[in-house]
């Protein structure tokens, strides 16, 4: 597992030797939502503000806050993106601080292509950097 190099933070994009993902879609008092990088749309990073390695060593209103996060950017996704299907997985094996991943499924992806295979013929691409300002939205209703 490769060094956290995400540390308590008031910015998003603050990360050590640079940005591991960007660009933010909505930043909380306890975590940071932001988009994975590339123009494939719909792979949503929630993180803690604090450092921690393991969804066991979150505080209860952490835990609050990322269950909240990352259900408000599914439905967002849905919202936005119109996707076959939305998914949500905590790993935390190549990164040691806590993240949830919540992605999507596009219409039409190849059924033999795996949950991170984006670049087929035909998938759908965005500017993500608009995309995160609609999905941003969300996050004040």
């Amino acid at each position: 597992m490769r060094a956290c190099r995400t540390r308590a933070r008031s910015a998003p994009s603050t990360r050590g030797g640079g940005p591991l993902a960007s660009p933010p879609v909505w930043s909380g008092e306890l975590v940071v939502v932001t988009h994975r990088p590339g123009p494939f749309p719909g792979y949503l990073f929630v993180e803690t503000r604090r450092h921690v390695a393991s969804l066991d060593e979150l505080t209860e209103p952490e835990v609050a806050a990322v269950a909240r996060a990352a259900w408000v950017a599914a439905r967002a996704l849905r919202a936005e993106l119109d996707p076959e299907s939305v998914h949500s997985a905590v790993a935390g094996r190549s990164v040691a601080h806590f993240h949830q991943h919540v992605f999507v499924r596009h219409r039409g992806t190849p059924g033999e292509l795996g949950w991170l295979d984006v670049d087929w013929p035909g998938a759908p691409r965005h500017d993500v950097t608009a995309l995160c300002g609609r999905l941003a939205r969300h996050f004040t209703r």
